[in-house]
């Protein structure tokens, strides 16, 4: 299955047309809380290793996406700025999911060299934005 990677405006506009597509935001718990699409739903595909303290491969990720979605459910998967969603797009798509979509910009967007955005994040889109710990999945 070939990825499909969309922008902001088309992830919102299919998010809006379809009732059943779902906003799945795979960063970090602290990050989701501190800002998110409104009807969002977050299980993070990196985690804090307990032992070492260092960033890891959640080992629960597709276990919880599955318990909570069918794998035809249209997820719009999404990061900070791209990179963690593709490896979550990839372990979904691995597991049998198929109608997912990666939000090339994430969140916060998309950054070149030196850190400047080159592509405008959902956050800079004027959408609705909430905070907290509503939508987390375990």
């Amino acid at each position: 299955m070939a990825r499909r990677d969309v922008g902001v405006a088309e992830a919102q506009a299919l998010l809006a047309s379809d009732p059943g597509a779902i906003y799945l935001d795979v960063r970090t718990a602290a990050e989701f809380e501190a800002g998110h699409p409104v009807g969002a739903r977050n299980v993070p595909v990196v985690v804090l290793d307990p032992t070492s303290g260092r960033p890891m491969l959640n080992p629960d990720f597709v276990t919880i996406v599955r318990r909570h979605f069918a794998p035809t459910t249209t997820l719009v998967i999404a990061c900070q700025s791209g990179a963690r969603s593709l490896h979550a797009y990839e372990l979904l798509a691995d597991a049998g999911f198929t109608s997912l979509v990666h939000l090339r910009p994430g969140f916060g967007g998309a950054r070149g060299p030196g850190g400047r955005i080159v592509e405008p994040g959902w956050i800079d889109s004027g959408l609705p934005i909430a905070t907290g710990p509503e939508g987390r999945l375990d």
